[in-house]
C-alpha cells in the first residue's frame, strides 16, 4: 500500500493557494481619500500644439497638458576658511582619516574622492585635493 500523504500535501496546499487568491479578489474597495481643504485655485491648463497631423480614419485625442516651471538653485557655501596644514589635520600621523577630516568641512564632504575610496588619506593626497580644489 502507497503513503498517500505527498498527494494529500498537495492537494490541501494547492487548494488553500486557490482558497486565497479568489478571497483576495472579493475584497472591497476602499473609498478614495477627501480632496484637500485648501482654497487654492487649479493650475492653468494650455491645450498642447499638435506636431503630426492625425493620419485620416483615425481617432486622435490630444491631451491637456499644464505648463511646470521648476526653479531650483544651490544653496550659497559657507565660507570654511583656508584649508588647514595636514600635520595640523593629521595629528602627527602618516595619514589623515575620515574623523580627522572632519574638522574641516569641505575635506570631510570629499574625503572618499581625495582618499581615493580609501579608510586614510595621505600627506601627497591632501596636496593634490587641494589643487584640484
Amino acid at each position: 500500500m502507497k503513503s498517500r500523504k505527498p498527494l494529500l500535501t498537495l492537494l490541501v496546499s494547492g487548494s488553500m493557494l486557490f482558497a486565497g487568491s479568489l478571497l483576495a479578489q472579493n475584497q472591497p474597495m476602499s473609498p478614495p481619500p477627501p480632496p484637500p481643504t485648501q482654497n487654492t485655485p487649479p493650475p492653468p491648463t494650455q491645450q498642447a500644439p499638435m506636431t503630426a497631423p492625425a493620419p485620416t480614419g483615425q481617432a486622435s485625442a490630444s491631451p491637456q497638458q499644464a505648463q511646470v516651471t521648476i526653479n531650483s538653485s544651490v544653496p550659497p557655501v559657507k565660507d570654511a576658511g583656508p584649508p588647514p596644514d595636514f600635520a595640523q589635520l593629521s595629528g602627527g600621523k602618516a595619514y589623515v582619516t575620515e574623523d580627522d577630516a572632519s574638522a574641516y568641512p569641505p575635506l570631510a564632504n570629499d574625503f572618499l574622492h581625495a582618499s581615493g575610496g580609501s579608510k586614510h588619506l595621505s600627506k601627497a593626497a591632501y596636496a593634490r585635493w587641494l589643487k584640484q580644489r
